[in-house]
Protein backbone atom coordinates (compact mmCIF):
# COMPACT_ATOMS: atom_id res chain seq x y z
CA UNK A 1 0.00 0.00 0.00
CA UNK A 2 3.44 2.01 1.15
CA UNK A 3 4.36 1.71 -2.33
CA UNK A 4 1.05 2.52 -4.57
CA UNK A 5 0.92 5.88 -2.80
CA UNK A 6 4.59 6.81 -3.33
CA UNK A 7 3.92 5.51 -6.83
CA UNK A 8 1.16 8.19 -7.05
CA UNK A 9 2.68 10.71 -5.34
CA UNK A 10 5.10 10.23 -8.44
CA UNK A 11 2.69 10.79 -11.18
CA UNK A 12 1.57 13.91 -9.56
CA UNK A 13 5.70 15.20 -9.50
CA UNK A 14 6.39 14.02 -12.75
CA UNK A 15 2.55 15.25 -14.36
CA UNK A 16 0.99 17.80 -12.29
CA UNK A 17 3.96 20.35 -11.80
CA UNK A 18 4.86 20.66 -14.86
CA UNK A 19 1.43 21.87 -15.92
CA UNK A 20 1.15 24.53 -13.68
CA UNK A 21 3.91 25.98 -16.08
CA UNK A 22 1.54 25.72 -19.04
CA UNK A 23 -1.10 27.84 -18.15
CA UNK A 24 0.36 31.22 -19.20
CA UNK A 25 2.17 30.42 -22.14
CA UNK A 26 0.81 29.98 -25.57
CA UNK A 27 3.48 27.35 -26.42
CA UNK A 28 4.07 24.22 -24.77
CA UNK A 29 6.67 21.67 -24.64
CA UNK A 30 6.04 18.72 -22.82
CA UNK A 31 8.64 16.16 -21.82
CA UNK A 32 7.46 12.41 -20.61
CA UNK A 33 8.40 9.41 -19.22
CA UNK A 34 7.51 6.51 -20.80
CA UNK A 35 4.62 5.11 -19.86
CA UNK A 36 3.71 1.90 -17.88
CA UNK A 37 3.16 -1.17 -20.36
CA UNK A 38 -0.98 -1.23 -20.03
CA UNK A 39 -0.67 -5.14 -21.32
CA UNK A 40 0.83 -5.93 -17.59
CA UNK A 41 -2.49 -6.18 -16.80
CA UNK A 42 -3.96 -8.94 -15.02
CA UNK A 43 -5.07 -11.92 -17.51
CA UNK A 44 -8.75 -12.08 -18.33
CA UNK A 45 -10.32 -15.46 -16.64
CA UNK A 46 -14.04 -14.52 -17.62
CA UNK A 47 -16.29 -15.99 -19.85
CA UNK A 48 -16.41 -12.93 -22.03
CA UNK A 49 -13.59 -9.98 -21.54
CA UNK A 50 -14.80 -6.42 -20.73
CA UNK A 51 -14.75 -3.47 -22.51
CA UNK A 52 -16.64 -0.18 -20.93
CA UNK A 53 -16.45 3.01 -22.90
CA UNK A 54 -17.66 6.78 -22.05
CA UNK A 55 -18.17 9.34 -24.71
CA UNK A 56 -18.80 13.12 -23.10
CA UNK A 57 -19.64 15.14 -26.02
CA UNK A 58 -19.88 19.03 -25.88
CA UNK A 59 -23.37 20.19 -27.02
CA UNK A 60 -22.69 23.65 -26.94
CA UNK A 61 -24.19 25.81 -29.75
CA UNK A 62 -21.16 25.35 -32.25
CA UNK A 63 -21.05 21.50 -31.74
CA UNK A 64 -23.81 20.61 -34.00
CA UNK A 65 -21.01 19.08 -36.53
CA UNK A 66 -19.80 17.13 -33.92
CA UNK A 67 -22.99 15.01 -32.56
CA UNK A 68 -24.41 14.34 -36.47
CA UNK A 69 -20.37 12.78 -37.04
CA UNK A 70 -21.08 10.54 -33.71
CA UNK A 71 -24.36 10.04 -35.28
CA UNK A 72 -23.02 8.92 -38.95
CA UNK A 73 -19.90 7.01 -36.94
CA UNK A 74 -21.23 5.14 -34.35
CA UNK A 75 -22.10 1.99 -36.08
CA UNK A 76 -18.39 2.14 -37.52
CA UNK A 77 -16.82 2.72 -34.08
CA UNK A 78 -18.78 -0.01 -32.53
CA UNK A 79 -17.59 -2.54 -35.29
CA UNK A 80 -13.95 -1.74 -34.16
CA UNK A 81 -14.77 -3.67 -30.67
CA UNK A 82 -16.77 -6.24 -31.99
CA UNK A 83 -13.95 -7.53 -34.28
CA UNK A 84 -11.96 -7.36 -31.26
CA UNK A 85 -11.03 -10.51 -29.39
CA UNK A 86 -9.62 -11.77 -26.11
CA UNK A 87 -8.25 -15.04 -25.40
CA UNK A 88 -10.59 -15.94 -28.62
CA UNK A 89 -13.50 -14.44 -26.61
CA UNK A 90 -15.45 -11.44 -28.18
CA UNK A 91 -15.75 -8.95 -25.46
CA UNK A 92 -18.72 -7.28 -23.54
CA UNK A 93 -18.94 -4.17 -24.55
CA UNK A 94 -20.64 -1.34 -22.72
CA UNK A 95 -21.15 2.50 -23.87
CA UNK A 96 -22.01 5.30 -21.59
CA UNK A 97 -22.85 8.90 -22.74
CA UNK A 98 -22.90 12.12 -21.19
CA UNK A 99 -23.52 15.50 -22.46
CA UNK A 100 -21.85 18.61 -21.00
CA UNK A 101 -21.82 22.58 -22.04
CA UNK A 102 -25.44 23.23 -22.93
CA UNK A 103 -27.38 25.87 -21.25
CA UNK A 104 -30.87 23.80 -21.44
CA UNK A 105 -28.59 21.88 -18.03
CA UNK A 106 -28.74 23.11 -14.70
CA UNK A 107 -25.84 25.32 -13.93
CA UNK A 108 -25.65 23.98 -10.19
CA UNK A 109 -24.70 20.39 -12.12
CA UNK A 110 -22.06 22.42 -14.19
CA UNK A 111 -24.45 22.40 -17.40
CA UNK A 112 -23.71 18.45 -17.60
CA UNK A 113 -25.83 15.23 -17.70
CA UNK A 114 -25.30 11.27 -17.71
CA UNK A 115 -27.42 10.79 -20.81
CA UNK A 116 -27.09 6.51 -21.01
CA UNK A 117 -25.60 4.74 -17.91
CA UNK A 118 -23.19 1.97 -19.28
CA UNK A 119 -25.39 -0.14 -21.10
CA UNK A 120 -24.94 -3.20 -23.42
CA UNK A 121 -28.21 -2.09 -25.36
CA UNK A 122 -27.28 -0.35 -28.66
CA UNK A 123 -30.39 0.42 -29.92
CA UNK A 124 -30.92 2.52 -26.56
CA UNK A 125 -27.40 4.51 -26.74
CA UNK A 126 -28.79 5.64 -30.65
CA UNK A 127 -31.69 6.83 -29.47
CA UNK A 128 -30.62 9.14 -26.88
CA UNK A 129 -27.27 10.25 -29.39
CA UNK A 130 -30.32 11.37 -31.70
CA UNK A 131 -32.04 12.73 -29.13
CA UNK A 132 -29.38 15.53 -28.33
CA UNK A 133 -29.52 18.79 -29.33
CA UNK A 134 -27.33 21.66 -28.75
CA UNK A 135 -27.32 25.09 -26.86
CA UNK A 136 -24.72 27.60 -25.53
CA UNK A 137 -22.79 27.40 -22.46
CA UNK A 138 -19.94 26.65 -19.99
CA UNK A 139 -18.01 24.05 -20.94
CA UNK A 140 -16.62 22.08 -17.81
CA UNK A 141 -14.20 19.22 -19.06
CA UNK A 142 -12.77 18.27 -16.04
CA UNK A 143 -16.27 18.26 -13.97
CA UNK A 144 -17.79 16.05 -16.39
CA UNK A 145 -15.13 13.66 -16.50
CA UNK A 146 -15.31 13.67 -12.76
CA UNK A 147 -18.93 12.40 -12.76
CA UNK A 148 -18.29 9.81 -15.51
CA UNK A 149 -16.01 8.51 -12.91
CA UNK A 150 -18.05 8.54 -10.00
CA UNK A 151 -21.50 8.13 -11.68
CA UNK A 152 -20.72 4.84 -13.72
CA UNK A 153 -20.54 0.95 -12.44
CA UNK A 154 -16.94 0.90 -14.54
CA UNK A 155 -15.99 -2.90 -14.57
CA UNK A 156 -13.69 -4.02 -11.81
CA UNK A 157 -12.37 -6.77 -13.98
CA UNK A 158 -9.37 -7.89 -14.25
CA UNK A 159 -8.02 -6.75 -17.81
CA UNK A 160 -10.95 -5.15 -18.91
CA UNK A 161 -10.41 -2.07 -21.38
CA UNK A 162 -11.89 0.77 -19.86
CA UNK A 163 -11.99 4.39 -21.95
CA UNK A 164 -13.35 8.33 -22.09
CA UNK A 165 -13.74 9.91 -24.93
CA UNK A 166 -14.86 13.76 -24.47
CA UNK A 167 -14.74 16.02 -27.36
CA UNK A 168 -15.00 19.63 -27.58
CA UNK A 169 -13.76 23.10 -28.69
CA UNK A 170 -13.50 25.25 -25.24
CA UNK A 171 -10.21 25.11 -23.11
CA UNK A 172 -10.01 22.61 -20.67
CA UNK A 173 -9.03 24.11 -18.07
CA UNK A 174 -12.48 25.70 -17.46
CA UNK A 175 -14.94 24.83 -14.07
CA UNK A 176 -14.28 24.50 -10.45
CA UNK A 177 -12.70 20.64 -10.99
CA UNK A 178 -9.09 20.82 -12.07
CA UNK A 179 -8.52 18.94 -14.80
CA UNK A 180 -5.35 17.13 -13.70
CA UNK A 181 -7.07 15.86 -10.33
CA UNK A 182 -9.95 14.31 -12.83
CA UNK A 183 -7.17 12.95 -15.25
CA UNK A 184 -4.96 11.40 -12.17
CA UNK A 185 -8.37 10.03 -10.91
CA UNK A 186 -9.23 8.35 -13.69
CA UNK A 187 -5.31 6.61 -14.66
CA UNK A 188 -5.09 5.87 -11.13
CA UNK A 189 -8.74 3.47 -11.86
CA UNK A 190 -7.56 2.33 -14.88
CA UNK A 191 -9.69 3.98 -16.75
CA UNK A 192 -7.80 6.38 -20.20
CA UNK A 193 -9.08 9.73 -21.04
CA UNK A 194 -8.49 10.38 -24.93
CA UNK A 195 -9.20 13.99 -25.89
CA UNK A 196 -10.36 14.79 -28.70
CA UNK A 197 -10.47 18.91 -30.18
CA UNK A 198 -12.52 20.61 -32.41
CA UNK A 199 -10.91 23.31 -33.89
CA UNK A 200 -7.23 24.60 -33.95
CA UNK A 201 -4.61 22.36 -33.37
CA UNK A 202 -2.85 25.44 -31.94
CA UNK A 203 -5.46 25.96 -29.97
CA UNK A 204 -6.56 22.72 -28.60
CA UNK A 205 -2.68 22.11 -27.55
CA UNK A 206 -3.12 26.16 -25.89
CA UNK A 207 -5.96 24.59 -23.86
CA UNK A 208 -4.44 21.61 -22.51
CA UNK A 209 -6.46 19.28 -24.70
CA UNK A 210 -3.08 17.41 -25.11
CA UNK A 211 -1.94 17.51 -21.79
CA UNK A 212 -4.69 16.16 -20.33
CA UNK A 213 -4.49 13.06 -22.39
CA UNK A 214 -0.66 12.78 -21.42
CA UNK A 215 -1.99 12.67 -17.94
CA UNK A 216 -4.10 9.84 -18.29
CA UNK A 217 -2.36 7.82 -20.30
CA UNK A 218 -4.51 8.59 -23.53
CA UNK A 219 -4.66 9.75 -27.27
CA UNK A 220 -4.70 13.88 -28.41
CA UNK A 221 -6.98 14.48 -31.65
CA UNK A 222 -7.58 17.29 -33.56
CA UNK A 223 -10.84 17.03 -35.52
CA UNK A 224 -13.02 18.97 -38.11
CA UNK A 225 -16.44 18.86 -36.14
CA UNK A 226 -17.67 20.48 -39.83
CA UNK A 227 -15.89 17.77 -41.97
CA UNK A 228 -18.57 15.74 -43.38
CA UNK A 229 -17.95 11.81 -43.00
CA UNK A 230 -16.86 10.72 -46.01
CA UNK A 231 -19.09 7.32 -48.24
CA UNK A 232 -17.54 5.03 -50.70
CA UNK A 233 -20.84 3.82 -52.66
CA UNK A 234 -20.12 0.01 -52.36
CA UNK A 235 -21.80 -3.00 -54.67
CA UNK A 236 -22.76 -4.63 -51.83
CA UNK A 237 -24.69 -2.16 -49.80
CA UNK A 238 -28.13 -2.86 -51.51
CA UNK A 239 -27.69 -6.27 -50.02
CA UNK A 240 -26.30 -5.77 -47.12
CA UNK A 241 -29.65 -3.78 -46.36
CA UNK A 242 -32.01 -6.33 -47.38
CA UNK A 243 -30.62 -8.99 -45.20
CA UNK A 244 -30.63 -6.11 -42.53
CA UNK A 245 -34.78 -6.24 -43.14
CA UNK A 246 -34.15 -10.17 -42.76
CA UNK A 247 -32.58 -10.32 -39.85
CA UNK A 248 -34.91 -8.11 -37.63
CA UNK A 249 -37.87 -10.76 -38.28
CA UNK A 250 -35.62 -13.18 -36.50
CA UNK A 251 -36.09 -10.95 -33.17
CA UNK A 252 -38.82 -11.96 -30.49
CA UNK A 253 -39.43 -9.66 -27.96
CA UNK A 254 -40.31 -10.17 -24.73
CA UNK A 255 -41.58 -8.42 -20.81
CA UNK A 256 -44.96 -6.85 -20.59
CA UNK A 257 -47.36 -5.76 -23.86
CA UNK A 258 -45.95 -1.91 -23.88
CA UNK A 259 -41.93 -3.08 -23.80
CA UNK A 260 -42.94 -6.06 -26.40
CA UNK A 261 -44.22 -3.00 -28.92
CA UNK A 262 -41.56 -0.40 -27.53
CA UNK A 263 -38.50 -2.59 -28.38
CA UNK A 264 -39.89 -3.90 -32.01
CA UNK A 265 -40.66 -0.28 -32.73
CA UNK A 266 -36.98 1.26 -31.56
CA UNK A 267 -35.09 -0.83 -33.21
CA UNK A 268 -36.88 -0.18 -36.63
CA UNK A 269 -36.41 3.47 -35.65
CA UNK A 270 -32.68 3.01 -35.24
CA UNK A 271 -32.31 1.96 -38.66
CA UNK A 272 -34.31 4.48 -39.71
CA UNK A 273 -32.01 7.10 -37.76
CA UNK A 274 -28.71 5.44 -39.21
CA UNK A 275 -30.59 5.47 -42.76
CA UNK A 276 -30.97 9.38 -42.45
CA UNK A 277 -27.38 10.13 -41.98
CA UNK A 278 -25.73 8.28 -44.94
CA UNK A 279 -25.82 5.11 -46.41
CA UNK A 280 -22.48 4.29 -44.36
CA UNK A 281 -23.84 4.40 -40.88
CA UNK A 282 -27.00 2.27 -42.25
CA UNK A 283 -24.99 -0.46 -43.47
CA UNK A 284 -22.43 0.17 -40.47
CA UNK A 285 -25.25 -0.72 -38.15
CA UNK A 286 -26.60 -3.61 -40.36
CA UNK A 287 -22.83 -5.02 -40.19
CA UNK A 288 -23.23 -4.41 -36.48
CA UNK A 289 -26.41 -6.12 -35.88
CA UNK A 290 -24.74 -9.77 -37.92
CA UNK A 291 -22.00 -9.46 -35.32
CA UNK A 292 -21.47 -10.29 -31.58
CA UNK A 293 -21.44 -6.98 -30.44
CA UNK A 294 -25.01 -6.44 -30.63
CA UNK A 295 -27.07 -8.63 -28.14
CA UNK A 296 -30.57 -8.22 -26.47
CA UNK A 297 -30.82 -10.28 -23.94
CA UNK A 298 -32.83 -8.22 -21.78
CA UNK A 299 -35.75 -8.01 -24.48
CA UNK A 300 -35.07 -10.35 -27.27
CA UNK A 301 -35.74 -14.21 -26.03
CA UNK A 302 -33.89 -15.69 -28.92
CA UNK A 303 -31.13 -14.08 -27.49
CA UNK A 304 -32.19 -14.58 -24.12
CA UNK A 305 -32.26 -18.40 -24.66
CA UNK A 306 -29.00 -18.74 -26.77
CA UNK A 307 -27.36 -17.62 -23.57
CA UNK A 308 -29.69 -19.47 -21.18
CA UNK A 309 -32.32 -22.39 -21.82
CA UNK A 310 -33.70 -21.93 -18.42
CA UNK A 311 -34.93 -18.26 -19.66
CA UNK A 312 -37.57 -19.80 -21.14
CA UNK A 313 -39.03 -21.41 -18.27
CA UNK A 314 -38.20 -18.78 -16.00
CA UNK A 315 -40.11 -16.07 -18.02
CA UNK A 316 -44.29 -15.07 -16.96
CA UNK A 317 -46.54 -16.44 -19.85
CA UNK A 318 -47.78 -12.92 -20.20
CA UNK A 319 -44.61 -11.71 -20.81
CA UNK A 320 -43.67 -13.97 -23.71
CA UNK A 321 -44.32 -13.12 -27.27
CA UNK A 322 -48.10 -13.70 -28.25
CA UNK A 323 -46.86 -16.15 -31.02
CA UNK A 324 -45.33 -18.11 -28.18
CA UNK A 325 -48.12 -18.25 -25.55
CA UNK A 326 -50.21 -21.10 -26.98
CA UNK A 327 -47.29 -23.52 -27.40
CA UNK A 328 -46.16 -26.06 -25.21
CA UNK A 329 -42.43 -25.67 -23.67
CA UNK A 330 -41.13 -28.09 -25.59
CA UNK A 331 -42.91 -26.37 -28.86
CA UNK A 332 -41.35 -22.98 -27.49
CA UNK A 333 -38.60 -24.17 -27.62
CA UNK A 334 -38.45 -25.92 -31.38
CA UNK A 335 -39.71 -22.33 -31.87
CA UNK A 336 -36.88 -20.06 -30.60
CA UNK A 337 -34.07 -22.38 -32.24
CA UNK A 338 -35.85 -22.51 -35.44
CA UNK A 339 -35.80 -18.78 -35.32
CA UNK A 340 -31.76 -18.76 -34.03
CA UNK A 341 -31.27 -21.03 -37.17
CA UNK A 342 -32.97 -18.35 -39.37
CA UNK A 343 -30.49 -15.71 -37.57
CA UNK A 344 -27.42 -17.33 -38.41
CA UNK A 345 -28.18 -17.95 -42.14
CA UNK A 346 -28.91 -14.40 -42.48
CA UNK A 347 -25.53 -13.09 -40.37
CA UNK A 348 -23.44 -15.70 -42.76
CA UNK A 349 -25.03 -14.05 -45.81
CA UNK A 350 -24.15 -10.61 -44.46
CA UNK A 351 -20.79 -11.86 -43.41
CA UNK A 352 -19.93 -12.80 -46.95
CA UNK A 353 -21.41 -9.46 -48.84
CA UNK A 354 -19.16 -7.94 -45.97
CA UNK A 355 -16.15 -9.31 -46.97
CA UNK A 356 -16.92 -8.56 -50.53
CA UNK A 357 -17.79 -4.89 -49.27
CA UNK A 358 -14.07 -4.81 -47.67
CA UNK A 359 -12.28 -6.03 -50.56
CA UNK A 360 -13.78 -3.25 -52.69
CA UNK A 361 -13.28 -0.16 -50.20
CA UNK A 362 -9.62 -1.23 -50.00
CA UNK A 363 -9.27 -0.46 -53.62
CA UNK A 364 -11.04 2.37 -53.24
CA UNK A 365 -8.85 3.96 -50.54
CA UNK A 366 -5.94 3.24 -52.67
CA UNK A 367 -7.64 5.57 -55.19
CA UNK A 368 -8.59 8.05 -52.82
CA UNK A 369 -4.68 7.90 -50.71
CA UNK A 370 -4.56 11.60 -50.19
CA UNK A 371 -5.35 13.20 -47.23
CA UNK A 372 -8.47 15.06 -46.82
CA UNK A 373 -7.89 17.25 -44.00
CA UNK A 374 -8.42 16.85 -40.60
CA UNK A 375 -9.70 13.14 -39.29
CA UNK A 376 -13.57 12.96 -38.07
CA UNK A 377 -14.54 12.08 -34.58
CA UNK A 378 -15.11 8.14 -35.58
CA UNK A 379 -11.38 8.01 -37.75
CA UNK A 380 -10.28 9.70 -33.83
CA UNK A 381 -12.20 7.17 -31.99
CA UNK A 382 -11.16 3.76 -33.99
CA UNK A 383 -7.19 5.07 -34.48
CA UNK A 384 -7.57 5.12 -30.59
CA UNK A 385 -9.57 2.00 -29.63
CA UNK A 386 -6.69 -0.36 -32.27
CA UNK A 387 -4.04 1.08 -30.39
CA UNK A 388 -5.01 0.93 -26.76
CA UNK A 389 -6.71 -2.45 -27.36
CA UNK A 390 -3.92 -3.76 -28.46
CA UNK A 391 -2.06 -2.66 -25.75
CA UNK A 392 -4.45 -3.94 -23.48
CA UNK A 393 -4.11 -7.43 -24.71
CA UNK A 394 -7.02 -7.61 -27.03
CA UNK A 395 -6.22 -9.35 -30.84
CA UNK A 396 -7.68 -6.44 -33.22
CA UNK A 397 -8.32 -6.05 -36.85
CA UNK A 398 -6.31 -2.59 -37.01
CA UNK A 399 -7.90 0.02 -39.68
Amino acid sequence: MQQSRLARWAMFVLFAIPTLAWCDTTEVTITVEKKPDISQKPPFAGPRPGVDVAILLDTSNSMDGLINQARSQLWTIVQQFAQAKKSGQTPILRVALFEYGNTRLPATEGYLRQVVPLVSDLDQLSAALFALSTSGGDEYCGQVIDQALTRLDWSAEPGAYQAIFIAGNEPFTQGSVAYQQACRRAIEQGIVVNTIHCGNRAAGIDGQWQAAALLAEGEFFNIDQDRAVPHIKCPQDKIILQLNAELNKTYLWYGDRDLREQAAENQVAQDSNAASVGPSAAVGRALVKAGPAYRNMARCLVDAFQADPQTLSQVPEADLPEVLQPLTLDERQAYLQELAAQRTEVQSKIAAAAAQRETYLAEQRKLQAQQQGPVTLGEAVVSAIAKQLDAAGFETQNP
